[in-house]
């Protein structure tokens, strides 16, 4: 059964992240760039971490509409591999639109975002993981007991 904070796995709670699509892109942005490379290497960790079911990711209908109108073949491909280590999927519902509605209009997120962040607070996960500077500064630190964090500052710990 699902609780506030995850799964139980093995008699184990296991935290569940919701990973904003730009995660799922970061390692074919521009390497060059310290910050990049550095999100780069935890989205990374962070999939190996799920691949060894140490967490739990989870994949929306939201993440199948963007990876669908991505122009680039071998990113779509390699977004559908990753794809397949998310364990919790979620379905669009009245529910998540609502608080989407809501998200855009307390926090000025756009419609796209409030959906993602709708569909992570559906999921009950513990994090919402994002490389958007400007959704994180829009949602802030948390939304109810989800924590809005980049990457970077996950794996480093911030958890």
């Amino acid at each position: 059964m699902e609780t506030e904070f995850g799964y139980p796995w093995d008699g184990v709670m296991v935290k569940i992240l919701y990973l904003d699509y730009n995660c799922f892109q970061r390692s074919f942005d521009d390497q060059r760039q310290a910050r990049i490379r550095m999100e780069t290497a935890a989205c990374e960790e962070i999939f190996e971490t799920a691949a060894q079911s140490k967490i739990r990711l989870a994949w929306s209908f939201m993440h199948e509409d963007e990876n669908a109108l991505c122009p680039f073949v071998d990113r779509k491909i390699e977004v559908l591999k990753l794809s397949e280590i998310c364990k919790v999927r979620i379905l669009p519902s009245d529910a998540i639109r609502s608080l989407a509605l809501a998200l855009q209009k307390e926090c000025k997120l756009k419609s796209k975002d409030a959906l993602h962040v709708a569909c992570a607070k559906d999921s009950g996960a513990s994090h919402f993981v994002t490389c958007d500077d400007a959704l994180q500064k829009r949602a802030g630190d948390r939304i109810g007991n989800m924590v809005i964090i980049g990457p970077t500052e996950y794996v480093m710990g911030a958890r």
